[in-house]
């Protein structure tokens, strides 16, 4: 008991000195959340769409607040509750942080309020009970705080005899193995390509039906496409294809005003912010009819908000206000639409001198999660609802000529891009080759260079996404980080 004692108040001491004298970068803030990633990341979820959502949603907010506490000068903080649902460890791994069980999770709630990295990755990890030990080994920026400028500013380097004693491990230890055993593409392919083989097999009967029910409802309805909010197994998809086709049969006359549409199977039912047809996988049919019954007043409300987008642009010099489905949190057509009257009533009240048509062929999105305006490397303006009028107006006068540039980018490096995945999937002779959303095109520029000086013949026939995370999915898909090693 003495030696536990002893030990938590080393670690506590420990952990504040690292607090008070170092400053996390970016970079090591990824390395040292990497056991919370691994614990909450939704391709580990892709049998509970519930907790998927949850997890996708919290980390887009959390993502959002990490990187306001990178910018310059930032000082507008607005305290940020998160709720994640944590893979709980397999019994006897708490030294592997990749250790944790397919069976279960819990629900973790916690607040944020930090104002640094260091100590916003401190609470995550102790929020969620993951180990905090390996922040020691990290290559911290040496930047004292303004408050201890008198402490000494150097690493806490411990005698060996420190560690015997107290039962923690050596950072240095810990650096050398961890390099030993860093996983790179080849080795992880060489232990993961007969279980994705077997999976992607058995899936193949399911894959053609999918592809069959698809084309099938698509040309019934006259549907401009059917997609799903996220990566849910062949088998649920075909499940859903198979309800939607139960309800045409059985109330075909409610499905007349679906004509050109796009239908999108998610957790809740209604008419997305981009328009498109949501069908909750957990509503019955009745949910549904109701939903369809009620398009003609959707397609009104459709009408009225296209029009609050068209008098925003002219308000702001013609800049064009977008939705964007990959990056922003799926919102209702309601939702949407009072985010836009909100935002419209303000800009009226502000009466802002923007020269008409002077932002013309510029973007930007509304976002009611974050309190700074900004730009996107993609081209667009991130614009917070509760941004103050008159410093909306310098920002984007600022930015204007660094965001046509960032646009003009996009467009040459999405061609680029086609270009890339058009010649891997060539080379390798892959089934299909993707990426999730929340991979750049840069980052898939970047990854696909690199994989074409490469020989693997694992990957024939196979389908592979690019993300963060090496991971087999249920279906046999092979999921790779775009900046593997």
């Amino acid at each position: 008991p003495f030696c536990h004692i002893l030990r938590l108040c080393l670690e506590k001491i420990l952990l504040q000195c690292i607090l008070q004298s170092r400053t996390l970068s970016g970079a090591d803030a990824i390395n040292a959340l990497r056991p919370f990633y691994f614990a909450v990341h939704p391709d580990f979820f892709g049998q509970h769409p519930r907790e998927r959502e949850v997890n996708e949603n919290s980390l887009k907010r959390l993502n959002g607040y990490l990187e306001n506490l990178q910018k310059p000068g930032f000082r507008s903080f607005k305290p940020t509750q998160l709720t994640f649902y944590v893979r709980e460890r397999e019994p006897n791994s708490s030294d592997v942080p990749e250790s944790f069980s397919a069976s279960g999770f819990r629900a973790v709630s916690f607040t944020l309020h930090t104002r640094d990295l260091l100590s916003t990755v401190l609470d995550i990890l102790n929020s969620c009970s993951l180990s905090t030990e390996h922040i020691q080994s990290l290559n911290v920026n040496s930047q004292p705080h303004k408050e201890a400028k008198s402490t000494v500013n150097r690493p806490i380097k411990w005698d060996k005899t420190y560690y015997s004693f107290t039962g923690f491990k050596d950072p240095e230890e810990e650096l050398e193995q961890a390099q030993r055993m860093e996983t790179t593409l080849i080795s992880w392919l060489d232990d993961h390509e007969a279980s994705a083989v077997k999976k992607l097999k058995k899936s193949l009967p399911l894959r053609k039906e999918l592809e069959r029910l698809k084309f099938e409802l698509s040309r019934q309805l006259q549907l401009s496409d059917i997609r799903w909010q996220r990566s849910w197994g062949i088998a649920h998809r075909c499940s859903q294809l198979h309800s939607l086709g139960r309800l045409v049969q059985q109330r075909p006359e409610v499905l007349k005003n679906v004509k050109g549409h796009t239908v999108v199977f998610t957790d809740r039912s209604g008419v997305s912010a981009a328009g498109h047809i949501m069908l909750g996988t957990m509503d019955v049919h009745d949910h549904w009819t109701k939903i369809f019954e009620r398009l003609p007043n959707y397609y009104k409300l459709q009408k009225r908000l296209l029009f609050l987008e068209d008098r925003i642009s002219q308000l702001l010099g013609g800049i064009q206000v977008i939705y964007i489905e990959e990056l922003q949190p799926l919102l209702t057509l309601e939702e949407y639409y009072k985010i836009l009257d909100s935002f419209y009533n303000k800009l009226c009240d502000s009466r802002l001198p923007f020269h008409p048509r002077s932002l013309r062929g510029l973007q930007m999105i509304l976002e009611s999660d974050s309190y700074t305006p900004s730009l996107h490397e993609s081209g667009h303006f991130t614009i917070p609802t509760v941004c103050d009028p008159a410093s909306l107006q310098w920002f984007i006068f600022a930015k204007a000529q660094e965001a046509r540039e960032n646009l003009k980018r996009k467009e040459e490096m999405m061609i680029t891009e086609k270009e890339l995945i058009d010649t891997s999937t060539e080379k390798f002779s892959l089934d299909r080759l993707y990426k999730e959303p929340s991979v750049s095109s840069a980052q898939m520029i970047d990854c696909c260079k690199r994989l074409l000086e490469e020989s693997l013949p694992y990957l024939q026939g196979m389908h592979l996404c690019i993300s963060h995370f090496y991971s087999v999915l249920q279906d046999g898909d092979l999921c790779i980080p775009w900046n593997w090693k």
